[in-house]
């Protein structure tokens, strides 16, 4: 892929700068004691310690001596994840250390900030800005193997979901995943071929048809011990909406909507990187909804892998269907836990906005590791409900299921009630994710983005019983 992760950690360095961060109400000691030789320089310059504000503190021969960085209050720090990433970016080349009253989370925040600072997607610039390479002395009692496997993982994904569609369509997409067993050895199959996917996943096979580029089930397995865990990610190339044709307005951003495959994608390079002791298994439908004389028709009926009759009453849910024959593959497999993630449904993006990636789930521990590894990946994340009173609304009374109820309210929770009827035996999740960032924030350009993978990744301990 094309990314460039151009901040990055350095070995223990004497060399090495001191980064002195700062909280706000720090400032004033720091100025009586061991920042007095800069305090005029400070106090000239406006530094308040802000979240994220940088000054360069200047040496006696006229070159830089360190730098001093805003921590901020508590409240801002609450408000602004990663907010002294903005600090990080106008760092000049060379080896820093972090130095300040900051704990072990504080730490692991700023360490993750730096290296997810780092990321650059310029495939398609015909001038390439060389940026700054500062290099972060990982502080004491951190994990660097397992902060650069989180950036690599994530690197991969937004690589994945800011690619367009022209250039990552299903073929890629399988091009991609089977790079990825390969760079760990895992083993890796498709499934495509017209009379071999209707056969075996007619969903996906009706919904990728209208497509030139062929639909096909994309399958890595990994690891020879431990719990068996299971993600499925949907990977819809690319989404017109089908014959139900979105309006251009809803069709711009349409290049990510494989955004879940994406995601998983980049969780088990994570789990592969840092070899922990699982039987990884990964899905991808890949597929393309387009329009063509062969597309479904609203009103159609599918038969799933599964059996299970499903009325399309919308082309334009067409996720569901695809990763439901994807669900049913994976529980004949028995996995322990099962995942799937998918940018699914607006509903749930009206409700959370794109910053907090929304989950499912029936089982209160999966939900409880969930949520601490949430807070130890510094990946937000917020419970939704399988509302059972909502199960009559899925069911069209001509087929088993309805892929578009008609109810107007709960679209995400019906479209996740929809997926968890494919589900068999396995502890489940499943992810409505949205996979973009609308606006730059600290650590996070705007542009394609994991959600949801580093808080699965510091669960999975407790998840599966590691």
């Amino acid at each position: 892929m094309s990314s460039r992760v151009t901040f990055a950690f350095a070995d223990s360095s004497p060399a090495a700068k001191p980064l002195h961060v700062l909280r706000q109400e720090e400032l004033s000691r720091f100025l009586d004691g061991p920042g007095a030789a800069w305090a005029g320089w400070l106090t000239a310059t406006g530094f308040e310690a802000g979240l994220g504000e940088l000054r360069l503190l200047p040496g006696p021969d006229g070159g830089i001596a360190g730098a001093v960085a805003g921590y901020g209050t508590a409240q801002a720090r609450r408000r602004q994840r990663f907010g002294l990433a903005k600090a990080v970016t106008g760092l000049p080349e060379g080896d820093w250390r972090l130095e300040g009253v900051l704990d072990s989370a504080e730490k692991t925040e700023a360490a993750l900030a730096w290296l997810l600072s780092g990321y650059r997607f310029d495939r398609y610039r015909t001038a390439r800005k060389t940026a700054p390479q500062p290099r972060l002395v990982c502080p004491d009692g951190l994990n660097p193997a397992r902060l650069i496997a989180m950036a690599e993982g994530e690197a991969l994904t937004r690589d994945l979901i800011n690619t367009p569609a022209e250039d990552m369509g299903p073929a890629e997409l399988e091009a991609a995943l089977a790079a990825l067993a390969a760079e760990f050895g895992a083993s890796f199959e498709a499934t495509r071929g017209e009379d071999l996917l209707e056969r075996n996943f007619p969903m996906i096979h009706a919904v990728g048809r209208a497509s030139p580029r062929a639909p096909r089930l994309l399958d890595l397995r990994w690891g020879q011990r431990g719990p068996k865990l299971a993600l499925v990610g949907k990977g819809v190339c690319f989404d017109t909406g089908g014959l139900n044709l979105k309006p251009s307005s809803g069709m711009n951003l349409m290049k990510k909507d494989m955004g879940g495959a994406a995601t998983v994608m980049g969780l088990a390079r994570m789990i592969m990187a840092l070899d922990l002791p699982l039987r990884l298994r990964v899905l991808i439908p890949a597929v393309e909804n387009l329009v063509a004389g062969n597309a479904i028709k609203p009103k159609d009926i599918l038969t799933s892998r599964k059996g299970l009759t499903v009325e399309v009453n919308d082309t334009d849910a067409e996720g569901r269907l695809v990763l439901a024959d994807a669900l049913a593959l994976a529980c004949e497999d028995a996995p322990d836990v099962l995942v799937s993630m998918a940018t699914l449904t607006g509903a749930a993006r009206v409700a959370v906005g794109p910053d907090l990636a929304p989950y499912y789930t029936d089982d209160p521990g999966l939900a409880a590791a969930l949520e601490a590894g949430a807070r130890a990946g510094f990946d937000p994340v917020w419970r939704m409900p399988f509302h059972d009173p909502y199960e009559t609304v899925i069911e069209p009374g001509i087929a088993d299921l309805d892929n578009a109820p008609g109810f107007g309210f709960a679209g995400s929770i019906t479209a996740a009630l929809f997926l968890r009827r494919f589900v068999d035996g396995p502890r489940y999740l499943h992810f409505d994710i949205y996979g973009h960032t609308p606006t730059d924030q600290p650590a996070r350009p705007k542009g394609g983005v994991g959600q949801g993978a580093r808080a699965l990744l510091e669960g999975l301990a407790e998840m599966v019983k590691l």
